[in-house]
């Protein structure tokens, strides 16, 4: 769905405008540009990325009709149109646990150490 068919969606469901609400989902698909797939909802199609839509948002928007709609309402409306369900970050976490890359389960790095002198 595209973030445009989600505001109408979202203006249907609440009233006013889809200009009322593009913003709101054209930044939880803009991660989009990072994939170009799918797996992009990783990063912001879960509960957290509703509380950091909240964040950037503010906790409600103000229609074209005048009335103020929570933002968590419209977050949650995407991400269940999206995902059929508002999963946690864990829900995507957990399954890299099952086959992990090498470079997932390093710790640290090497490092050296560089002597600095300040002439003056």
């Amino acid at each position: 769905m595209t973030p445009w068919k989600h505001a109408e969606s979202t203006a249907r469901k609440w009233g006013g405008s889809p200009s009322d609400y593009v913003h709101i989902h054209d930044w939880f698909d803009e991660t989009k540009q990072f994939t170009g797939d799918w797996t992009h909802r990783a990063l912001r199609h879960h509960s957290a990325g509703i509380q950091w839509a909240i964040d950037k948002f503010g906790h409600v928007v103000v229609n074209s009709k005048g009335h103020p709609i929570p933002v968590k309402m419209i977050a949650e409306q995407h991400v269940e149109e999206d995902c059929g369900f508002i999963p946690t970050p864990k829900d995507y976490l957990k399954l890299l646990t099952q086959n992990p890359e090498r470079w997932m389960l390093t710790v640290g790095k090497t490092s050296r150490t560089v002597e600095l002198t300040v002439k003056e």
